[in-house]
């Protein structure tokens, strides 16, 4: 019996590098970044790009980068949480009580702050997936629910302050403390200051001290969460459950375990923000996390994630947060008013809706 190698099958025909590229859900966003380092190289100043510069506007993009990393996991699992902005006040609230009022060590009082926003969060899912109710609804109640927590909490924490001060003093010394807060490889700057590498004040001070720690954070979170997501069965369960949830259950995926461990790892990045906050600040108030919980959603949606569930990429929740950080700050290196970036904001939006649309459809061949 012969065979004949010659022929081969359509159906095991490779795709061209553009096509599989297209359907790449951070696409969008990591064309953003190129787009918006490109505008900003011709109208802001060239102090933007230099090493602090980029680092002025990567710090706050990292810490929202952790926020819409565990946006964007809930986002592909097909639900929202209006509530990770309020809990963010309100893990820190929790967090710095711990250290400052109870005297709690921080390898004590950091898994404590973890396990009590998981915990939180594993209500909101629960209520989610046994009453049916929108996750939308839901998570929304709960912004208000938490912030007014926050606020009473704080108070009956302080004896009638909305700010709670002091963690610094409290955590002086802790082993801890530069996992959480300041600057990272800070020896190793020093040394290249030294030999005039990087640029130093008259004093011979390094500009740059060290890479920030909320930096080294997002990029282990987004390299851990792709990884779950392309190479994992839980990865599978995520884009599944978010994608049809009937089918998925109906095919054996505990689809009410994954959407509540969702609220619960999404509610858990909202507790680590707070503590980096909380550590590098000194101090918590009742206004941490306002208004984050739509742009770490903003930029998990300019990263790829569709609004219906089922898919979307990490890496582009952490392009997306990139996009608002360079933004942000860049805009104070050029002569634009400030308030040009809400009107940014909210192009960038329509756009990566838009986009992420003409994706959606091309990969399931919707017309």
């Amino acid at each position: 019996m012969s065979t004949n190698t010659g022929n081969i099958d359509e159906r095991v025909g490779s795709e061209s590098l553009i096509a599989r590229l297209m359907k790449r859900p951070e696409l969008g966003a990591i064309a953003g970044v190129i787009l918006v380092t490109i505008f900003f190289l011709i109208t802001a100043d060239k102090a933007m790009f230099t090493l602090s510069g980029v680092l002025n506007f990567l710090t706050p993009a990292s810490q929202l980068a952790i926020l819409a990393i565990g946006a964007a996991l809930l986002m592909i699992g097909g639900e929202f949480d209006l509530s990770i902005g309020s809990m963010v006040a309100f893990a820190g609230l929790f967090f710095s009580a711990a250290v400052v009022n109870f005297g709690m060590p921080l390898f004590a009082a950091i898994p404590a702050t973890l396990i009590f926003a998981a915990f939180v969060g594993s209500i909101n899912g629960q209520i989610v997936v046994r009453t049916g109710l929108p996750s939308f609804i839901v998570t929304l109640a709960f912004l208000f629910i938490l912030r007014g927590l926050s606020l009473v909490g704080l108070k009956l924490a302080t004896g009638g302050s909305t700010q709670l001060r002091g963690v610094r003093e409290a955590v002086e010394g802790d082993f801890l403390a530069p996992f959480f807060s300041g600057d990272a490889f800070s020896g190793f700057f020093a040394w290249l200051a030294s030999i005039d590498f990087i640029e130093t004040f008259k004093n011979g001070t390094p500009k740059v001290t060290g890479i920030p720690v909320e930096l080294i954070w997002a990029i282990a979170l987004a390299i851990l969460a792709t990884y779950i997501l392309l190479r994992t069965p839980v990865g599978n369960w995520i884009f599944a459950s978010g994608g049809d949830a009937e089918s998925a259950s109906n095919s054996g995926v505990p689809v009410r375990k994954v959407k509540v461990s969702l609220f619960m790892v999404t509610a858990a990045c909202a507790a680590l923000l707070a503590i980096i906050q909380v550590l590098d600040a000194g101090s918590t108030d009742a206004r941490r996390g306002f208004m984050k919980e739509f742009e770490a959603i903003i930029a998990a949606v300019i990263g790829g994630c569709l609004l219906t569930g089922g898919y979307g990429s990490a890496i582009g929740a952490f392009f997306g947060s990139i996009i608002f950080g360079m933004v942000v700050i860049g805009l104070t290196y050029t002569d634009f008013d400030q308030d040009w970036f809400q009107v940014f904001l909210g192009g960038m939006l329509l756009l990566a809706v838009l986009f992420n649309n003409m994706i959606r459809k091309r990969v399931t061949g919707e017309r």
